[in-house]
């Protein structure tokens, strides 16, 4: 691989930005967008400018708690300097070893080693191993002996390994440290009492509660005068609690999840044998096999290696990529193989390398934004400008009654100019000032945006039942509007269980496919030593005997437990001969091959890859007789028409072939041969082989599911044509053979000789490509992307990295996925199976749901509340729910409501509709019937009692001040049952049966049941703080019949037909006609000026 620029990097094309204006069509409608400041489309690759200026926008009540979950722009900027200055430390370190080191060169001298200061019962020290890697001392390396050297002061072994005893691990754990780092602590509870306290309107109210205080025990004693002001304080305080108590909990489901991400699993060489391990497992003296696509889990030195190449771009911040041999044999933590394989020792962990250092130094998690959040930001902002103003109105009205004696049905005394005391007076205008703040309370949905972080931090969790791991929030929601699903084959519609099942050998069909009776001993011979020495696998064989464990790759393990079947012993083929030079498996060239030389200098090239790929390159077959027989054109004939044949029964088809070095010049210097390129042409085929990978079982109904729900399937695989085309039919994906006809069925190779806008004309129409490259997948996205479609991209290889990055959502997959590609993705598929990407798709789905689930149920209340108290306090100069009784519908309204309805799990019916577009209004029409009905029942209802009460309640025998009492309590737990009524019209927004699976979300019922207890404590036990009075069982009664009446109101409310067309949509054309008049009249003026 050539230096420069790593392939799999993230790349972003600032053409496609649609935060920076890319080159999309309309140059006035990206102006309009760029007019709205919540109006991003994608978070994954937004501008500091779109981000930063949609917060200056919003309008917060507090920062803190809005803003936790969203990336810290400050910190951001602080991450980013603290890496460069440790990177910088670094290179300065190295650079003044290097200098020290020529210098005594010049001298004639050689640095001696650290002295050693052994730990345990090792002869050399953590210091000595952290020193030697960090600063890349070659000769401390030589000094120790070499690799071998120091493999024996580690008490390992390069081949096999340490001893897989817990007593070896422990002592190693202790002696050189276990591979973590010191993670600064979460935040504790305390923190986010602290930031539920810095709400500006919850401020006001504690100050306005303090005066209300002292001017109720200086007027009225402290007996009875601490009630007013007590009962605010405590309403505040018991929001603070509830809020801080919501907002931890959550922290520590993002916490686990965090932690999640970051538990990277590899293999390591353990007594000989490969296992599987977590990345925080490994400890010094661990041999560990690297291929492309790894992370570098630890610091340490190369044993042997092919063509192994390191991206440092991690760690150095240059993307360049360095090329590690016996000569440069350190590897540092936390780098990528971005080409070839090898194997390394393991000299530091955790804090002791560079890697764990940097991490120790920085918080990993800033938050993220989402477009949904984002787009929640400006309904709050809206929807709390209004309030302000409503507020400021019944602030004004309030006073100007209240100070010229207007008031009436108040239980407080009037103000009477020259008659009313200075306290009396002070004390009715806190108690009017602080109305007014507690309608911001309600109006200002500070809970809106959180409730979306709520709603994924719960999606997020339970979507691990479901095996996806979530990497990006925002990915969450997008697949929610995913049109399309580009996925792999091999693993993903398959089970990744490979067996070679057909086998053609001495140009003839070989059945079984390991009967060696039919095979002479010299071709079984250079069949397995290209079997054992062309492979990333491992083969082992249990000292004690037992069974063969097999380890790699599916197609890897199918082809070596044939070659086991053949009678292959692995240890002593690899033994025989040695690998001079390799060309790693590469997806555009579809093949792999190493250089062998045997123990008689004879030189022997094997390669292994797609069947028609080396067959072409092959001019000959070996018969059973040894004897190489050219390959004329009906042979040649013969084995494409095998290979069709077996591609057809959905096998993946291999070939392997050999060839000798005839008289060519071999290279004898190493650096001869780094640049030597292995002949590919003039080979024997040896064998091909089909490999048999059944489909999923589930797979067809998982595809069917996702056509009903509107996204089309397309699968993209590197196989051939023939085999994808078998397997698209089995799965679903292709209905009939006469759709697997061109375009639906394209390969690779054509859809990249196509121009570009013959690209955009072909990808809508294409279901499968085969023989594709990862620069085909990139190519097929972007064109699906120009073509407006939200896309979901599966990928597990190195090169897949930047298809799942140019993706709207990238699916990596966990169990046959490099580290690159999940770096690269959103998602992680944990199982490999295209169900749980369905079920990803269905979560996505949920997120938005609940959201306007919730979004419905808080308009109403907004609605209603502010309607009430308004119409009430212009009428009257009295509100019907005072401050305190707001801050408990508050409650009801933000944290519990969100809690109770962002948090139901995903139905079928959601897969029965079709993707939601990404910029649909998040207030549909039928949200805004359903919400309108509701407010209008609860603000006629509640008003007319509130005018009329005494005389319906025939409370008018009563005093005036106990009629007022019970009037305005029943309309406060008539307010309040309407609330929990409707909760449940909101679960189902266009659905008849409301109470469907109600019961299975327990959450729910719980969050009904608790609001409903206390509502009654409250009523029967708490009317001294809340300024109400016990009532009757007929009252009762009332009240929930009034809730009550919401149920079949909603029901008929759904019988009113909707019009397509967006509410949004009249309101958006207004203001668009009001801007362009705008613009044309001051473009007008520019003219007139000019002249």
């Amino acid at each position: 691989m050539s230096g420069g620029a790593s392939p799999y990097r993230r790349h972003k094309n600032p053409n496609d930005d649609v935060e920076i204006g890319g080159t999309g069509e309309g140059g006035f409608e990206e102006y309009e967008a760029a007019l709205d400041p919540f109006d991003i489309v994608s978070t994954k690759s937004a501008s500091v400018h779109s981000l930063r200026r949609w917060r200056q926008a919003a309008l917060v009540l507090n920062a803190s708690r809005r803003f936790r979950y969203t990336l810290d722009l400050k910190k951001e900027e602080e991450k980013k300097q603290i890496i460069a200055k440790i990177r910088t430390h670094a290179q300065v370190i190295r650079a003044a070893y290097l200098f020290q080191a020529a210098g005594a060169q010049s001298n004639g001298s050689e640095k001696a080693p650290p002295s050693p200061i052994p730990k345990g019962d090792f002869s050399i020290s953590p210091d000595q191993l952290a020193s030697m890697t960090r600063d890349n001392d070659f000769s401390a390396l030589q000094n120790y002996g070499g690799v071998n050297g120091l493999a024996e002061k580690l008490k390992t072994n390069p081949d096999k390994g340490i001893h897989d005893d817990e007593s070896s691990i422990l002592e190693r754990k202790n002696v050189f440290g276990s591979n973590t780092y010191p993670r600064k602590k979460g935040r504790s509870f305390w923190r986010f009492v602290l930031d539920a306290c810095r709400d500006t309107t919850l401020i006001i109210l504690m100050v306005a509660a303090a005066a209300s205080l002292a001017l109720g025990i200086k007027t009225e004693g402290i007996k009875e005068g601490w009630y007013d002001g007590g009962s605010i304080a405590m309403a505040v305080i018991i929001v603070i609690v509830v809020t801080a108590v919501s907002d931890y909990k959550q922290s520590l489901q993002f916490q686990n999840l965090n932690e999640e991400k970051q538990n990277i699993h590899l293999e390591v060489v353990r007594g000989g044998r490969r296992l599987e391990i977590s990345i925080f497992d490994i400890v010094v003296g661990d041999v560990i096999p690297l291929k492309i696509g790894d992370q570098v889990p630890a610091d340490g030195i190369l044993i042997s290696g092919h063509s192994l190449a390191i991206d440092e771009s991690s760690m150095t911040g240059e993307s360049k990529i360095v090329h590690k041999d016996q000569k440069a044999p350190f590897l540092m933590s936390g780098c990528k193989v971005a080409d070839g394989y090898g194997t390394m020792l393991v000299t530091s962990v955790g804090i002791n390398t560079e890697w764990g250092l940097l991490m120790a130094s920085i918080s990993e998690d800033n938050g993220e934004e989402t477009p949904l959040q984002v787009r929640l930001n400006g309904v709050a902002t809206f929807i709390g400008i209004v309030g302000l103003a409503v507020a400021i109105v019944v602030l004004v009205v309030l006073l100007i009654r209240y100070f010229t004696g207007n008031t009436t049905n108040s239980d407080d005394p009037k103000f009477v100019a020259g008659k009313t005391s200075l306290g009396d007076a002070v004390d009715g205008a806190i108690k009017i000032f602080t109305i007014a703040v507690t309608i911001v309370v309600v109006a200002v949905p500070e809970g809106l945006p959180l409730a979306v972080t709520l709603t994924l931090a719960y999606s997020m969790r339970k979507m691990m039942a479901d095996k996806a791991l979530v990497r990006r929030l925002s990915a969450c929601e997008t697949m929610g509007s995913a049109t399309t699903i580009c996925s792999d084959k091999t693993g993903t519609l398959t089970l990744n269980m490979m067996t070679v099942v057909e086998a053609y050998i001495c140009g003839k069909k070989i059945d079984p496919p390991d009967n060696k009776s039919e095979l002479s001993s010299g071709l079984i011979s250079l069949l397995i030593e290209g079997l054992a020495q062309n492979t990333t696998g491992s083969v082992f064989l249990p000292e004690g005997g037992g069974n063969v464990e097999v380890s790699g790759s599916p197609t890897e393990k199918a082809i070596l437990q044939w070659g086991v079947n053949l009678g292959m012993n692995f240890d002593a083929v690899r033994s025989e001969s040695t690998i001079v030079h390799a060309f790693p498996f590469n997806s555009e060239k579809k093949r792999g091959g190493v250089a062998v030389k045997l123990s008689n200098s004879e030189v022997h090239i094997h390669w292994k890859g797609a069947a028609e790929i080396v067959l072409a390159a092959c001019t000959s077959y070996m018969d059973a007789n040894d004897n190489l027989v050219p390959l004329d054109n009906d042979k040649v004939e013969y084995f494409k028409k095998a290979i069709e044949t077996m591609a057809a029964g959905s096998l993946r088809c291999v070939a392997i072939a050999y060839r000798t070095m005839k008289g060519e010049t071999f290279p004898v210097t190493e650096e001869e041969l780094e640049y030597w390129k292995m002949p590919e042409d003039d080979l024997v085929l040896l064998a091909i082989v089909g490999l048999k990978d059944p489909c999923r079982p589930n797979v067809k109904d998982a595809v069917e599911l996702c056509k009903k729900a509107g996204v089309k399937v397309r699968m993209v695989t590197g196989d051939n044509l023939q085999t994808a085309r078998a397997i698209a039919l089995e799965c679903g994906i292709l209905e009939s053979n006469e759709d697997a006809q061109e375009p639906n069925l394209i390969e690779g190779k054509t859809f990249r000789g196509l121009s570009e806008n013959e690209r955009l004309q072909v990808a809508d129409k294409i279901s499968v490509m085969g023989r594709s490259s990862p620069n085909d997948k990139l190519l097929l996205v972007q064109a699906l992307r120009k073509n407006g479609h939200v896309v979901a991209v599966t990928g597990d290889g190195t090169n897949d990295a930047p298809a799942l990055h140019e993706a709207d959502i990238g699916l990596a997959m966990g169990i046959q996925g490099t580290e690159v590609a999940k770096e690269s993705s959103d998602i992680i598929i944990l199982d490999d199976n295209f169900a749980s990407v369905v079920k990803v798709v269905r979560w996505g789905r949920s997120v938005y749901a609940n959201i306007q689930k919730f979004i419905q149920f808080q308009l109403t209340v907004n609605v209603a509340a502010l309607v009430i108290n308004v119409v009430a306090a212009v009428s009257s100069g009295d509100v019907p729910l005072n401050a305190v009784q707001l801050l408990w519908v508050n409650l009801i309204m933000d944290t519990l409501g969100a809690l109770a309805l962002a948090t139901e799990p995903p139905t079928d019916h959601l897969m029965d509709r079709t993707p939601v577009g990404r910029r649909e209004p998040l207030i549909t029409n039928i949200m805004w019937r359903n919400l309108l009905i509701q407010a209008m029942y609860q603000v006629t209802v509640l008003l007319v009692l509130n005018f009329d009460g005494k005389r319906i309640l025939n409370l008018e025998h009563e005093t005036s001040k106990q009629a007022n009492k019970k009037k305005n309590t029943l309309i406060f737990n008539a307010f309040v049952f309407s609330q929990i009524f409707n909760e449940f019209n909101a679960r189902k927004p266009d659905e008849m049966n409301v109470f469907k699976g109600v019961t299975k979300n327990r959450l729910f019922m719980g969050i009904v049941g608790f609001t409903v207890i206390l509502q009654v404590i409250i009523i029967m036990f708490l009317g001294k703080f809340t300024t109400t009075v016990r009532l009757s069982w007929q009252f009762w009664l009332i009240s929930i019949v009034i809730g009550l009446i919401s149920w079949p109101l909603a029901v008929l409310g759904k019988l009113i037909p909707v019009a397509e067309r967006p509410f949004s949509e009249y309101f958006y054309n207004m203001y668009k006609s009001c801007t362009r008049l705008w613009r044309s009249q001051g473009s007008s003026r520019g003219n007139v000026d000019g002249t």
